[in-house]
C-alpha cells in the first residue's frame, strides 16, 4: 500500500492520456462499484451494464474532478444512482445463481454474502485513504497493526517518536483516516442504509 500511486497521480496521468493509469483506476475501484451493485440485488449482466455506464461518466468527466481524492465517493454515489435508474427501469433481471437474494440462499449465507461485500467496499476505501496519509502515519499504522506487534521501543527508535507520544501520534493520523472523502462516502452510504433499514421495519412493524 505504501508503494501504491495515489489517486491525485493516476487521476492526472489518466486525464493526460496514460491507459496504465486509467486501467490501474478502474482495478482500484472495480471491486466497490461491483459491491454497490450487488448490494442493489443486481444480476451480473445488470452489474455490468452499471459499472460500464459508470466508468463512461467517469471518463468524460475525469478531466473536471476538482478534487481527485473525492474520486472514490463520486464513484460509489454515480454507482448507487445508476443501480436505482436500472432497477426503475425494469431492466435489472434476476438470474438465480447470480443475485444474492434471501429468497433462494440460506440465511447464512447471505449474512456472509453481505459481509464479504461490506468488506470489499471497507478495503476499497480504506486503501484509497490510506495513499492520501502522511509518510510518517502510513509507517506509524503499519507497525502498529503487523503481526506479531512490534514493540513499542523499536516504533519510537525507527520513527523518532517518543514512546509515550506514540497513542497520540496513532489518534491523529486515525482521525485524518476517517475524514478522507472515501471514508467518508463509505460511513454516509451505510448511515443511509442503515436509516433505510429502520424505516422499512417501522413499516412492517
Amino acid at each position: 500500500m505504501r508503494d501504491a500511486p495515489t489517486v491525485t497521480d493516476l487521476v492526472t496521468r489518466a486525464t493526460n492520456g496514460d491507459k496504465p493509469a486509467w486501467d490501474a483506476l478502474v482495478d482500484r475501484y472495480a471491486p466497490l462499484i461491483w459491491a454497490i451493485c450487488q448490494r442493489h440485488r443486481l444480476s451480473r449482466a445488470s452489474a455490468s451494464d452499471v459499472g460500464q455506464a459508470v466508468w463512461l461518466q467517469a471518463a468524460d468527466q475525469l478531466a473536471t474532478v476538482r478534487d481527485p481524492a473525492a474520486l472514490a465517493g463520486w464513484l460509489a454515489t454515480t454507482t448507487q444512482r445508476e443501480c436505482r435508474r436500472v432497477l426503475h427501469a425494469g431492466r435489472a433481471p434476476q438470474a438465480p445463481g447470480q443475485v444474492l437474494d434471501a429468497a433462494n440462499i440460506a440465511d447464512e449465507q447471505t449474512a456472509t454474502a453481505e459481509q464479504e461485500l461490506a468488506r470489499a467496499e471497507r478495503n476499497a476505501a480504506l486503501r484509497e485513504a490510506f495513499t492520501h496519509l502522511p509518510p510518517r502515519c502510513q509507517q506509524l499504522i503499519t507497525m502498529l497493526i503487523e503481526d506479531p506487534p512490534v514493540p513499542d521501543a523499536k516504533i519510537s527508535a525507527r520513527l523518532g517518536i517518543p514512546v509515550y507520544n506514540i497513542a497520540a501520534h496513532r489518534s491523529r493520523c486515525l482521525a485524518t483516516l476517517r475524514h478522507h472523502p472515501a471514508i467518508a462516502a463509505l460511513i454516509n452510504a451505510q448511515a443511509g442504509t442503515a436509516r433505510r433499514d429502520i424505516q422499512g421495519q417501522a413499516m412492517v412493524q
